[in-house]
């Protein structure tokens, strides 16, 4: 086991989620020097998310907990492409209501285990849909 000196880092190590990585112990010394920003995104397909989001979840929770900046960023704009991971089937194209309810039971699970602001820690949301749907590629 690894001695990180970053909080963040030890948590994930604890965890058993650290197997490698490209220059941890560079990510460890700037965990320990500034507040590090962190995103992970999620596409709005259901009205929730599902357990194989959990530990990307507990992620952006632990980051914050530890001082740094979670950013969520929901697919609003990518929900709408479909699935392009090369399955035999196509996800099901949803309209833009069930969208905007997907994605607003999402950001219900992360209100509930980050706090949202503007400080240098707090968590923030952004959808995709902003800047993608200016771009006329999904119509």
């Amino acid at each position: 086991m690894a001695q990180y000196k970053s909080e963040f880092l030890r948590t994930l190590e604890v965890r058993g989620l650290i197997e490698n990585g490209t220059d941890l112990e560079g990510l460890d010394t700037l965990l320990c020097r500034e507040t590090v920003t962190g995103y992970i995104g999620f596409d709005c397909t259901a009205p929730s998310l599902h357990a194989g989001s959990l530990v990307q979840v507990f992620m952006l929770r632990w980051l914050q907990q530890t001082g740094h900046r979670p950013i969520v960023l929901l697919g609003g704009g990518t929900t709408r492409i479909g699935d392009p991971s090369g399955r035999d089937k196509t996800r099901k194209l949803l309209d833009q209501e069930t969208i905007a309810r997907n994605r607003a039971g999402i950001r219900e699970v992360f209100d509930t285990l980050l706090s949202f602001g503007s400080g240098s820690g707090d968590a923030v949301l952004v959808d995709n849909s902003e800047w993608l749907e200016s771009l006329s590629l999904i119509d």
